[in-house]
């Protein structure tokens, strides 16, 4: 009970800071880029991991580079024990915001807002004032506590598994990457692509291209496409009920090639595709019910929005709908599509449960869409378990429950965390159940408050399982 004092008090006392040292890192836009010499992920990703190795060394930690795409921060013997692995690295800012995504803000619902500040910065701080806060009230420490911040998480993880063919993972890690409680298992992975290609056309009106999605994991908020041979009036007359019909609204301009139609809806995470409005099988749906011409083009639209309607975020359409008790539901999420005068290409993000295989999804939706003339082609990576039983998560869940009050438990999600491929790997933290703070979309935010608790949280592990 002393020990929770002691650390609770600590932290709020240096609240302000913390939020400081977040802003400091949540001002750079740490989006990955084209790799240039030193900076493998881009310039973005290496500015941060620069200002993140300052601020653990200002703090007194022992700092290392790690080929420009990890940093680590030490505490403690040289005897591996806890590793605590966040990242950097963001997803675009995307469209909608309300404050400027790169200038962190804190307003007056107590929620600091910026690109970042949720996924995974925040964590990040969190973690490293755990470690502040341990060493400077003078708790013993047994073994390595290292601070483990990377620059390529949401683009495949490739940093830290490169970082783990140098160095072995500790007995024990957590990354503050999802939410509160423990989350000990998490979806495997079907990333499906698709394409397909017809000869040029001439019959009006018709589609003739189409842009949605920025990010595979990331449900986009906003959709546009190019129609021929449709007067600006008569267009906007008839998408704009049709929009409405599933939560969204439509923008029309003109332009030389004919009417730019866009879709406005909601983005999301597309580990929880039913949290938000998918702009393109909205906006799909929209041009599906406009008097288009019968051309291949046309036919290749309402064949999408057969198999991958909106609205249908488990693959019931494409026949991969499936379900376990470990992991819960299949995710479907249509996240990416480019679409020409002659072709298409789009991507679907689907999170898997334990129960998915090669046979009963990857081979059901290719020959769903290649009967329909697609070309596809896809992996599947599997899912993550850790059992729940022994002293490492029971720990993680007493610390939450001493500085919330609220039970521990164990849950699985579907969206990936850096820990997929750490063997016993947790994702703990960094906000609390049911909190939302618009991951991957317009607003991203998190509770100040839940942060300086985060932090807490994280300093009775070090403590308790360090010490």
């Amino acid at each position: 009970m002393e020990k929770d004092i002691r650390i609770s008090q600590w932290m709020d006392t240096h609240r302000e800071e913390l939020v400081e040292d977040l802003k400091t890192l949540c001002r750079i836009d740490s989006t990955s880029g084209p790799a240039e010499e030193g900076a493998p992920y881009g310039p973005g990703p290496k500015k941060a991991l620069e200002a993140a190795m300052a601020l653990c060394a200002g703090y007194g930690f022992d700092v290392t580079n790690r080929g420009d795409r990890v940093m680590t921060a030490d505490m403690g013997p040289a005897e591996p024990l806890l590793d605590m692995l966040a990242h950097l690295d963001v997803v675009g800012p995307g469209d909608g915001w309300e404050t400027e995504p790169f200038e962190p803000t804190v307003k007056a619902d107590g929620r600091i807002y910026g690109r970042g500040v949720a996924d995974d910065k925040g964590g990040a701080v969190a973690a490293l004032y755990a470690m502040r806060c341990v060493r400077e009230l003078g708790y013993p420490v047994n073994g390595r506590c290292r601070l483990i911040l990377g620059t390529d998480e949401e683009n495949g993880s490739s940093d830290v598994a490169w970082y783990y063919q140098q160095v072995q993972p500790a007995p024990m890690t957590f990354t503050p990457d999802s939410s509160f409680p423990v989350c000990n298992a998490e979806k495997g992975f079907y990333r499906l692509r698709f394409t397909k290609s017809w000869a040029a056309e001439t019959a009006l009106p018709r589609v003739t291209e189409l842009h949605g999605g920025f990010r595979v994991n990331v449900v986009p908020g906003q959709a546009s496409a190019l129609v021929a041979g449709m007067a600006k009036a008569d267009l906007l007359a008839a998408a704009a009920p049709l929009a409405a019909e599933v939560g969204a609204s439509v923008q029309a301009e003109e332009t030389d090639g004919g009417v730019k139609l866009t879709v406005i809806a909601k983005g999301c995470h597309a580990a929880s595709p039913e949290t938000g409005v998918n702009a393109n099988t909205a906006l799909i749906r929209v041009l599906c019910g406009l008097p288009l011409a019968d051309c291949e083009s046309t036919k290749s639209l309402r064949t999408l929005a057969a198999l991958l309607p909106h609205g249908d975020y488990y693959g019931k359409a494409l026949g991969i709908a499936q379900a376990d008790e470990v992991t819960g539901a299949l995710t479907c999420s249509f996240t990416m599509i480019e679409f020409s005068a002659t072709g298409l290409s789009g991507l679907c993000d689907c999170r898997v449960p334990v129960c998915a295989n090669e046979g009963n999804c990857k081979q059901v939706a290719d020959e769903k869409l290649r009967s329909q003339g697609f070309e596809t082609e896809g992996e599947m990576v599997p899912p993550h378990h850790t059992p729940a039983e022994g002293r490492f998560i029971q720990t993680l869940n007493r610390c939450y429950e001493a500085h919330t009050g609220r039970p521990g438990a164990c849950y699985s999600m579907g969206g990936g965390t850096y820990v997929h491929d750490v063997p016993g790997g947790v994702a703990f933290g960094v906000v609390m159940p049911d909190t939302e703070v618009n991951m991957h979309g317009a607003n991203e935010s998190i509770p100040v408050e839940e942060l300086v608790t985060a932090a807490k949280i994280f300093a009775q592990a070090v403590a308790e399982l360090c010490g």
